[in-house]
């Protein structure tokens, strides 16, 4: 199933009776409201029932008492075109992605294109190609933000200036290309903020052929405002290196699914004791070299809260707002003014935790009953997590 942006609106949108409303807010994670009301795609109410705007909906859903949630933003995954992945020669694994929850992904670079182009004007058209062909396309309705350049060595300033004027406004990671040094990093990495253009770097060892060791002195000093997969992909720094990095850079920490959980469970541990678990984001780093994971983010969410004892309410703020805040993207909130990019949750049925959140928190994977991008309805119960104890459901 692949649908382009320009679709019809959704009108008014009533969602009421909600049992739970996780509101991505790493500050305030749980919200004191059962109904949402949205107009058009964006959110223009949020509170109790009967202090909205109910009249005259096109759509009203009843939630039936489950959790609310805001669609799950993948931070790192790896496109080419449309909804096929030649790592896997796989089709439709968006499509099963938004069937876990997920309502938006960032492309950390198309590197899995057969013949990608390692030239400067290659890459700069495959980037411009692929952010073209996301924003006017999306697969099942999921929001696909791609066009991310791997750098070269030789790529000027102008080069940086060019991408930024076409539209290209993220790097893939650095030193996935020839430029593995930390100085010809930081240098490139500043160009790219100067033009407005937001950097990952890869962090561990090598992950694809072309690739190498990146280390805890190199991501430092090239200063990218990710510190991607801090937990490898798949082969991580030691932990100690992880939480030096923690410690001594402010930059984003991505904790990934296709990376050393152990060491995931370091990084998130040692935000927390830093004091700013703002920071830390999560992903996939799919498709790779172990396959699609449709639940990969729900997985990580599972992993994090059930083995790092942390309150499931919390990680489920690192893979929505945190993400929207430091992406700078319009959801992954539940707050007036924001993208309707919203997931319907509730346990799974016969789980041993007794709500949804203290599920999660003994490492059960929730039920999807549905997910909403921009108001709309993209898929009802989910085909691919367990079956939820209760859903949603439609009234008119």
């Amino acid at each position: 199933m692949a649908t382009a942006t320009t679709e019809v609106r959704s009108g008014k949108v009533v969602i009421r009776n909600v049992g739970l409303m996780l509101s991505g807010d790493i500050d305030r994670p749980v919200l004191e409201a059962d109904t949402v009301v949205i107009d058009d795609g964006l959110i223009t109410a949020v509170g109790r029932e009967r202090d909205c705007d109910l009249e005259g909906p096109t759509t009203t859903i009843d939630a039936r008492q489950t959790c609310l949630a805001p669609g799950l933003i993948d931070s790192h995954v790896h496109p080419v075109f449309g909804d096929w992945t030649p790592r896997q020669n796989q089709i439709g694994w968006i499509d099963s992605t938004l069937h876990g929850g997920v309502t938006t992904m960032i492309s950390a670079g198309e590197v899995h294109l057969p013949g990608r182009p390692r030239d400067i004007v290659g890459l700069k058209a495959l980037a411009i190609t692929a952010q073209r062909a996301f924003q006017n396309f999306r697969p099942s309705g999921v929001k696909v933000l791609a066009g991310a350049p791997v750098i070269e060595q030789g790529m000027t300033e102008q080069d940086f200036a060019d991408l930024a004027a076409a539209g290209v406004s993220l790097l893939g990671e650095v030193g996935l290309g020839s430029v593995k040094a930390g100085y010809e990093a930081a240098q490139m990495v500043a160009w790219a903020r100067k033009h407005g253009i937001q950097s990952t770097i890869h962090t561990g060892g090598p992950s694809i052929p072309g690739s190498g060791l990146i280390d805890k002195d190199v991501v430092l000093e090239a200063d990218a405002d990710v510190i991607g997969h801090i937990n490898g992909g798949h082969t991580a720094l030691s932990e100690a290196h992880v939480c030096e990095l923690c410690e001594r850079s402010t930059r984003a920490i991505e904790i990934v699914h296709n990376g050393n959980e152990r060491v995931a469970l370091a990084a998130a541990r040692a935000a927390i004791e830093l004091k700013c678990p703002h920071r830390v984001i999560l992903g996939t780093d799919g498709p790779a070299g172990s396959g699609v994971q449709p639940l990969g983010m729900l997985r990580l969410i599972a992993m994090l809260s059930s083995l790092g004892n942390l309150p499931a309410e919390l990680v489920f703020c690192f893979a929505t707002g945190n993400t929207a805040r430091i992406r700078g993207l319009n959801s992954g909130l539940i707050e007036v003014g924001r993208a309707a990019d919203l997931v319907f949750m509730d346990r799974a049925q016969h789980s041993a935790g007794p709500s949804l959140l203290e599920s999660v928190q003994l490492g059960d994977i929730p039920g999807i009953g549905m997910v909403m991008i921009d108001g709309i309805v993209r898929c009802a119960r989910s085909r691919n997590t367990p079956p939820a104890h209760e859903i949603p459901f439609i009234v008119d």
